[in-house]
């Protein structure tokens, strides 16, 4: 018997990132509008003919449509489950799966009840010092569930707004920007267009933390001297979003139906974020360069005036519809484990609570800063990543202010190995040959990891004082090592 498929929230997501109404896209569907609207609300099945129109229509994929976002709702969902508060055994991925196909807005609200939960459970255990401090006004929610909530909306937009990616290209081909000399260009656009007057200014001491401030009033904005020009380009552009784009920033972040005013707030300057990445390496450009310089970060860092972290952010945004680049995954983490930023185009998925897996070559870059780690790793599903992590150091300008250093790390799926110079070497044939890797301890259902910090929820422990084994953990019921 054929599947049936309830997309959706799929077709409306596509439909609203392209700006039609639904009368406009049943008319170009040659459908009803009432059928268009069952299809939207998952009253009515996508039939195979609906969904090739639907593919044509917006130039995607069909194998991305149907299963990219259902594969990241099934790994966050599966992560979720493990906690132990929920108790009993785990739950295999066919039945996530039927959980996720049957109403994936239900899967998505339990994500949001989880990440609630985990707030409270942490305001709980602060619970004394919160009375010893108390905090006027503060809720049960928590300063960093906001970000999380944006962060997620990314996550599952595929880290590409075509919007903002769309007006940005056209923005550089209309003014003639110029790579080498973008910051000059930028801030002559902004008296140009704008009447606003840049103005680098010195360190204002201690308490000023400032890398850009505007000034509404005087029309001028002040950009920080220590910031290098890859960042001041960056701070430019991203003036230009706020100040020329405001519109379309506004109009997705009401689609987006946050929760409160702090994540609307927050997802405002990551769209603007998004705007000025688009901008300096603009999407066509920057596209036929990654592709001609097999991915070499370092060299369109070069060919571009950017950050190694803001070409690796840039790398996994090339999801245009029509025009694809590479999936890549994105994450930055800072030195205590923590990860700061993470997107994904790719099947590879973050944990979203705890620490991230220890074998992975994000955390040994720490041990050899500045120099680019190529890692070929394997997931317990067996899908294998080809991966690079560097360190990233940003400098506070002053011997005693402490420089902020993370790690940046950028991969695909092995499958397009030969679209990146990283690798040249690598024998991705021989799938043993592959460092195994998991999400996080917690849900990562290896019983033969000897870097096992604690064992995975729902296992069995076997507990033998007589004997001692180069595994921290032993199991009862041992599984498959690469079980999916």
């Amino acid at each position: 018997m054929q599947k049936k498929l309830y997309l959706g929230y799929k077709l409306r997501r596509l439909r609203e990132q392209r700006g039609l109404t639904q009368a406009a896209l049943a008319a170009t569907l040659g459908l009803s509008p009432s059928y268009l609207n069952q299809l939207e609300n998952n009253q009515r099945p996508l039939t195979l003919a609906v969904l090739l129109k639907v593919t044509n229509t917006f130039e995607v994929e069909l194998t991305n449509f149907i299963e990219d976002e259902e594969a990241r709702l099934v790994s966050d969902l599966r992560e979720s489950l493990a906690d132990p508060l929920l108790g009993g055994a785990p739950l295999g991925r066919s039945e996530l799966r039927g959980v996720v196909n049957a109403s994936p807005e239900l899967a998505r609200r339990v994500l949001v009840l989880h990440q609630a939960y985990q707030k409270l459970h942490e305001r709980v255990q602060s619970l004394a010092d919160s009375l010893a401090h108390p905090d006027p006004g503060g809720d049960l929610t928590g300063a960093q569930f906001p970000y999380e909530e944006v962060r997620d909306y990314f996550h599952y937009c595929n880290n590409y707004v075509g919007p903002l990616d769309e007006a940005a290209e056209r923005l550089w081909e209309t003014e003639g920007l110029r790579s080498g000399e973008l910051a000059a260009d930028l801030a002559a656009y902004l008296k140009r267009r704008h009447d606003v007057r840049v103005k680098v200014v010195a360190d204002g001491g201690p308490d000023d933390t400032a890398m850009r401030r505007y000034d509404e009033t005087t029309g001028t904005l002040r950009l920080s001297a220590l910031l290098n020009g890859p960042s001041r380009a960056f701070q430019l552009a991203h003036q230009i979003a706020l100040l020329g784009h405001g519109e379309i920033i506004e109009d997705i972040v009401a689609r987006a139906s946050f929760s409160s005013e702090d994540a609307k707030s927050i997802c405002r300057v990551g769209l603007a974020n998004y705007f000025a990445g688009a901008l300096v390496m603009p999407y066509r450009p920057f596209l036929h360069e990654a592709r001609a310089l097999r991915h070499d970060v370092e060299q369109l860092q070069s060919r571009f005036g950017a950050s190694f972290e803001q070409v690796c952010h840039r790398l996994s945004t090339l999801q245009r519809p029509g025009a694809r680049g590479v999936p890549f995954y994105f994450v930055r983490v800072d030195m205590a484990g923590n990860i700061t930023k993470r997107h994904s185009a790719t099947r590879f998925h973050f944990a979203r609570f705890g620490g991230a897996c220890p074998l992975w070559n994000v955390h040994e870059a720490f041990a050899q800063p500045g120099k680019i780690l190529v890692q070929f790793a394997r997931m317990p599903d067996r899908t294998t990543y080809i991966g690079i992590a560097r360190t990233v150091t940003k400098r506070a300008g002053a011997y005693r202010l402490p420089s902020r250093r993370f790690a940046v790390g950028l991969g695909c799926e092995a499958s397009h190995a030969h679209e990146l110079v990283y690798s040249a070497g690598i024998d991705i044939s021989d799938e043993d040959a592959a460092e195994p890797i998991g999400v996080n301890c917690r849900i990562c259902e290896r019983t033969d990891c000897q870097q096992r910090a604690f064992p995975p929820i729902g296992s069995q422990i076997s507990v033998d004082e007589r004997h001692r084994s180069f595994v921290p953990y032993l199991f009862n019921r041992p599984g498959k090592p690469d079980a999916g």
